[in-house]
């Protein structure tokens, strides 16, 4: 899932209103988070046509525009909140509170990892930390082992994992054993706790780790070629390029779940152009990279891509040339395991303001990723206060005109 926190501008990125274009400064009645509503904005940016299907993109996105045919956009989702926390959390969780399990926790307990050796679930996240902090990935009510574990996006991403010069692999296992013994004592005088049980696991889960993930996340590893395709060789693009090759090998070592954090935040209350061209700048070859080598190495229809944020941006102004939240109308794209590329799915209004046509609630996204990784939605449910949870509650409807 690459997660573009702080809410991007589906009208200025994929989906051009040429009524912004036309009344443009004229102001209307409309509903904005943040202080009066300025008048209506047209986007700074130029927009072409790609592909077969037609699909109009911005003039900031083109290596991200040749894959255009492979991709499904969901022009009509919203969701309830309007404010980024609670939006993170209905986005991630589906319920716009904490303490709700994240998509990837119900995924991983759903379908467990393919690598014992790693985490089923991996975060590639941000240097200033995301909003909400780790509720947006953690377990919830779920037992702990399936919340997400956090890489560090730069430097050493996992500290504290290889053992010390000094302390040799059978030390280190007899270690391990005494602590399993006095835990395991500690667990039968507390029978039940989950959170206990998560954490004898989370040791041996560690253990084993230092046998495979120091490679995985080893991107030296890689061609120069590889590199460069990620857009490692540039300043600009290094860091979210990392993350994406990072997550192409995590995916190919049988990591279920990688979600990679943009770098900074989309949230344009102002110079919505710098904003947005330095976001475009950091995201564009990158994933352009990750696209491409899924194809190359025979990952793609095993893979589901996902891109987007919390929410979108408002059809008018705010500060001069900004843009403020706008969850009521907002873009997504789908790519991989499943998909039907080269569709466009649901529409907003002629501003861009809200859903108007085919509307998609976070609950349709969540029932329509689980379906794509093969699983059942509403049978996907685990018991917690009295009445059976899932991710989409009870809503969520599969959206079938995106799928293959």
């Amino acid at each position: 899932w690459l997660f573009m926190e702080g809410g991007p501008s589906g009208v200025d990125l994929f989906d051009p209103k040429p009524v912004l274009q036309q009344r443009d400064g004229e102001r209307i009645d409309i509903n904005v988070f943040f202080g009066d509503p300025g008048p209506l904005m047209k986007s700074p940016f130029s927009f072409k046509q790609y592909g077969d299907c037609g699909q109009w993109v911005c003039d900031r996105y083109t290596n991200l525009a040749r894959h255009v045919d492979d991709l499904a956009f969901i022009k009509s989702c919203y969701t309830e909140s309007d404010n980024h926390v609670p939006a993170l959390y209905q986005i991630n969780t589906g319920i716009p509170r904490p303490g709700f399990p994240s998509a990837g926790a119900w995924i991983t307990y759903g379908l467990g990892t393919e690598n014992q050796n790693l985490p089923g679930f991996v975060v590639l996240g941000n240097t200033q930390g995301a909003k909400g902090g780790s509720h947006i990935w953690g377990p919830g009510f779920l037992p702990s082992t399936f919340q997400g574990t956090l890489f560090r996006p730069q430097g050493n991403p996992i500290l504290n994992l290889q053992r010390p010069d000094d302390v040799s692999r059978e030390d280190q296992r007899a270690q391990l054993d005494l602590l399993a013994r006095l835990n395991d004592e500690h667990l039968r005088a507390h029978p039940g706790e989950a959170d206990l049980a998560a954490r004898i696991q989370s040791f041996e889960l560690a253990y084993r780790m230092q046998t495979e993930a120091t490679e995985v996340v080893d991107l030296n590893r890689e061609t120069a070629a590889t590199r460069r395709m990620y857009g490692i060789d540039n300043p600009r693009s290094k860091s979210f390029g990392s993350k994406c090759l990072m997550a192409r090998r995590l995916i190919e070592s049988g990591v279920r779940f990688v979600q990679v954090f943009s770098d900074g935040e989309w949230d344009a209350h102002s110079k919505l152009t710098q904003n947005h061209t330095d976001h475009c700048a950091a995201t564009d070859v990158p994933i352009d990279g990750l696209l491409t080598d899924l194809k190359q190495r025979g990952l793609w229809d095993s893979t589901l891509v996902i891109w987007g944020g919390e929410f979108g941006r408002m059809p008018v102004s705010q500060k001069g040339d900004g843009r403020d939240h706008n969850p009521n109308g907002f873009v997504m794209w789908m790519a991989g395991a499943g998909i039907k590329g080269g569709v466009s799915h649901g529409e907003t209004d002629e501003i861009g303001y809200a859903a108007a046509v085919d509307k998609v609630s976070v609950h349709d996204l969540h029932a329509t990723m689980l379906h794509l990784l093969g699983v059942d939605h509403e049978r996907l449910t685990y018991p917690h206060n009295g009445r059976r949870y899932r991710l989409t509650d009870v809503a969520g409807e599969r959206i079938d005109p995106i799928l293959a």
